[in-house]
């Protein structure tokens, strides 16, 4: 192993990979497998084996191998546990793409380029996932670092206003000293490169060809000025900044995408002041006075017509979107069905919650709870994977007397 290959601390993933002792990776992997055969009805002498295996496989390279049903199922279960989700009544219809030997940054930008095609298709959008390296002891793997494969720019002007998204500010800095150069003149709804670290941490920018994603123009029927504005977006929604963890590995390049929720584009993306703040605008195109005194419910108006907006010309495009309340109604199914399973879901309720008629919505009025449940997804050990771990009754019974043990010593202490 040369020092080169050697994961640096001070890497920024590194910085955010959870460091588990070789305890905890045995406990994460022994629940992983037990609710793996388990829930795929395997059988106990399969188990034994597996467990044997894997066991074997820790003890002398401190990591292990999923086999690629293992792999399906733990991401799968990762979005059935993952509580910032409102949509997981389809974790089962996750299609995985298995490319863990897949490290060359083209390649794999290939790979992405693919995913996203086959996540459109013809509008009916496929929720996928590729799956590339694991992160080892030795070694850390290529990840891309963008936080979405699409997204568009945020150009920032001379007088300090910004075109375009401003939560992309600073990957729009990184896009144009990596050689990116937007068009001229620059526009509000750029695409930029996605940005692929490869295995020393080089920075490498990929643009994605305009065949493998697809933009929505939105309009409205009843407000032609609404249309006027020239907002779009992107019809797939592909996340590629958090990492997948499975039975103690875990993998920092897994980008996997569902469909929109409508609130998402309209009621976040475009009027959040954070972001494309276009709430006085609409206001006006829809016929709302914005500047009229003591008149706050302007807003509500003007969210109304531009979520109206963004359903009708998904709809119209042929490009799957569900609006709030439907999301929020399957919610309520999946939960349903977990319970009958004897599952206890995790929810946090800032991210389950609609933005939009928030207490119109049944998940409003539920108590929520994160349990934290591995396998699942993170961007950091120091923010939304800290505490992470299995369940413990998914451990055998020596393992999981003694986690137990530990909990009530550490909760008097």
């Amino acid at each position: 192993m040369s020092l080169r290959d050697t994961p640096s601390r001070s890497s920024p993933l590194a910085r955010r990979l959870r460091r588990l002792t070789t305890g905890e990776r045995r406990d994460e992997a022994e629940a992983f497998l037990r609710l793996f055969h388990r829930e795929t009805g395997r059988s106990d002498t399969a188990l034994r084996r597996r467990l044997a295996e894997v066991e074997g496989a820790l003890r002398r390279r401190g990591t292990y191998d999923h086999t690629p049903d293992e792999l399906a199922f733990g991401a799968r279960v990762a979005w059935r546990n993952h509580a910032r989700c409102i949509g997981r009544l389809f974790w089962e219809s996750l299609e995985v793409i298995d490319c863990r030997d897949v490290s060359d940054p083209d390649a794999m930008a290939g790979h992405i380029v693919e995913h996203m095609a086959t996540a459109l298709g013809d509008g009916r959008i496929r929720s996928l996932m590729t799956v590339f390296a694991p992160a080892r002891p030795d070694r850390l793997p290529p990840y891309v670092e963008s936080a979405q494969i699409t997204q568009y720019a945020g150009h920032l002007r001379r007088d300090g206003s910004v075109l375009g998204d401003r939560r992309t500010l600073e990957a729009t800095r990184t896009a144009r000293r990596l050689g990116w150069t937007p068009p001229d003149p620059p526009g509000a709804f750029d695409m930029l490169p996605f940005v692929i670290r490869d295995t020393f941490g080089r920075r490498v920018p990929y643009q994605p060809p305009p065949d493998c994603y697809r933009e929505v123009a939105i309009t409205h029927r009843a407000h032609p000025g609404l249309g006027d504005l020239g907002l779009r977006w992107y019809a797939v929604p592909c996340i590629s900044d958090m990492i997948l963890t499975i039975g103690g590995i875990d993998y920092p390049c897994a980008p996997f995408n569902g469909f929109y929720m409508g609130t998402e584009i309209a009621s976040r993306d475009l009027a959040d002041v954070m972001r494309y703040d276009t709430l006085p605008a609409v206001a006006r195109a829809v016929g709302l006075d914005p500047d009229r005194p003591g008149d706050g419910l302007w807003r509500d108006r003007a969210l109304t017509e531009l979520n109206d907006a963004v359903l009708q010309s998904f709809r119209a495009a042929g490009v799957t979107i569900v609006d709030h309340h439907a999301a929020s109604e399957q919610y309520m199914a999946f939960l349903q069905r977990e319970q009958t399973a004897g599952r206890c879901p995790s929810g946090e309720w800032t991210w389950i919650v609609p933005p939009q008629a928030s207490s119109a919505c049944p998940v409003f009025h539920l108590a929520m709870e994160d349990r934290r449940l591995t396998p699942n997804f993170y961007r950091s050990r120091a923010a939304d994977g800290a505490g992470f771990g299995p369940d413990v009754e998914d451990l055998g019974p020596v393992r999981r007397t003694l986690r137990r043990w530990q909990r009530r010593w550490t909760a008097t202490l």
